[in-house]
């Protein structure tokens, strides 16, 4: 146990809650416990079971991020809102930046979209950040985008490689192995990113690495005419803070991702046994004519403790975290 930490995080949640309140964000708390998720087939799923004897019995999951809850508050508020969430994804490594249970901070601005959600992302890192924090944590951020990284890290022009053949091609041309078996662009995509573009990326100051590939699909929107969307990560000592979205508000876009990815999701895990998680297939409706233009952000709060308080491993933060249990067991 870290006393120290622990008083670390009372006060960065303190500041940052000042920050929130002096800018009109609202506070909210959602469930940690659904009874559905958003689909998303790269992040795996906790789930236990609720017992009734007057209800019956179902699954229930541990939320891998509130967004789900909290999209609906913004259906309903066209507020600014905020929240520090536990949140849990099963299969994460253990380790010094990884945790199966986190803190997650998830805040949504009303009227603004990805460029903006730097502005203010700065703004809030910079008047929140605790005491003797280094400076290369600090704003301002450095700005690159992906297709400039891959050129500086990995040589090769991201925009004339869209296919998966010319993708593989270049993977080859890394001296990576790429499996016999055809993957997907996402996942030779990955391949070269983690091993060549990630661990060269500039530390002195953080990084937002923007415009993501299309073909990594998630709910961001896509940038007309070219093959990106409007998505950002923040590093920092080499570690990924957070992650922004200019948040995708068209119904049937909505619908689509619902549709695909769930369907991608249960076949890959009817075969491996891992939980397959219910959706609301209602949820794509609350993107009507009313909801707003907005901007999402979510951070790792347990990750900007450990560079902020100059701590070597989130393991320092969390009270009780599955490496010590695991060892314990």
């Amino acid at each position: 146990m870290n006393i120290q930490a622990i008083g670390e995080r009372s006060e960065l949640l303190r500041t940052m809650r000042s920050w929130f309140a002096d800018n009109d964000y609202l506070e909210v708390s959602t469930p940690i416990l659904s009874t559905h998720l958003i689909p998303e087939p790269t992040i795996a799923n906790f789930a236990t079971q609720y017992i009734s004897e007057f209800h019956g019995s179902r699954e229930l999951y541990l939320v891998p991020s509130p967004e789900v809850h909290m999209k609906r508050i913004i259906a309903e508020t066209k507020r600014n809102i905020y929240q520090f969430s536990h949140c849990f994804r099963n299969r994460e490594q253990i380790g010094s930046y990884h945790n199966p249970e986190f803190t997650m901070l998830e805040y949504y601005t009303v009227g603004a979209d990805d460029e903006d959600s730097i502005a203010i992302t700065e703004e809030l890192v910079v008047r929140t950040a605790l005491a003797g924090t280094p400076e290369s944590v600090l704003p301002p951020f450095r700005r690159m985008t992906v297709a400039e990284a891959c050129k500086r890290y990995a040589q090769f022009d991201l925009d004339t490689t869209q296919s998966v053949a010319a993708l593989r091609k270049e993977a080859t041309r890394l001296g990576l192995s790429v499996p016999a078996q055809p993957e997907s662009w996402e996942e030779t995509f990955n391949r070269i990113f983690l091993n060549f573009v990630e661990p060269n990326l500039p530390q002195d100051r953080p990084l937002v690495l923007c415009e993501y590939p299309k073909q990594i699909v998630c709910l961001a929107k896509e940038i007309p005419g070219r093959p990106y969307r409007r998505r950002w990560e923040l590093y920092a000592g080499g570690i990924e803070l957070a992650n922004c979205y200019d948040e995708e508000r068209d119904k049937a876009k909505v619908e689509a991702y619902y549709r695909e990815q769930y369907a991608i999701l249960a076949n890959q895990r009817s075969v491996s046994g891992e939980v397959i998680p219910d959706i609301d297939t209602r949820f794509p409706e609350i993107f009507d004519a009313s909801f707003p233009q907005c901007s999402g952000v979510a951070m790792g709060i347990d990750r900007l403790l450990m560079l902020q308080g100059r701590h070597k491993t989130i393991g320092d933060l969390i009270l009780f975290n599955v490496s010590d249990m695991m060892a314990d067991g």
